[in-house]
């Protein structure tokens, strides 16, 4: 291959319709914007505009509080992923992991908030896990292979607050 025969897929780039060309471009007169009225007119916008009826939103009840900017950003890790890593040589069996050794064997790019162990796959190596959250699933599966879930961490020191 070469640069000169670098094309775009099929059907990814349309020709641009020229609009406002006179009747026989197929878009002339009004360029598809049907009459007169706001949508004809440029900046048009008009979401959730009902015609001076009170919009849908405003008329449904407001229930609850959202803490949109103190929600904790957890990473999930399922145990498939840890054995796959294992199994690799990424991590050493019985070793004791947390979330920088979960960094460093490629299984996150980044620890966020904290570590959160889901089920989902199995494990079968013995591994000591340091994590802020997990499952019960995932505790029972770690510890019927022999190893230990240790739940540390802002969440796990709110757990026992309750």
């Amino acid at each position: 291959m070469k640069l000169n025969e670098i094309r775009d897929n099929p059907g990814a780039h349309t020709r641009f319709k020229a609009i406002g060309r006179g009747i026989g471009s197929g878009k002339g007169k009004t360029s598809g914007r049907g009459g007169k009225g706001q949508s004809a007119r440029s900046g048009f916008s008009i979401n959730g505009f009902e015609g001076g009826q009170t919009p849908l939103h405003r008329r449904l009840p407001k229930r609850g509080f959202n803490r949109k900017f103190l929600q904790a950003d957890y990473r999930t890790v399922n145990l498939g992923r840890i054995q796959a890593a294992v199994d690799a040589g990424k991590i050493a069996s019985g070793a004791d992991i947390d979330g920088t050794a979960l960094i460093a064997a490629g299984i996150l790019p980044r620890l966020g908030d904290g570590v959160r162990l889901l089920a989902k796959g199995e494990i079968t190596a013995r591994l000591n896990i340091r994590v802020t959250g997990a499952s019960r699933a995932a505790i029972a599966a770690v510890e019927k292979a022999g190893g230990r879930v240790i739940i540390s961490g802002a969440a796990a020191a709110g757990d026992q607050e309750k």
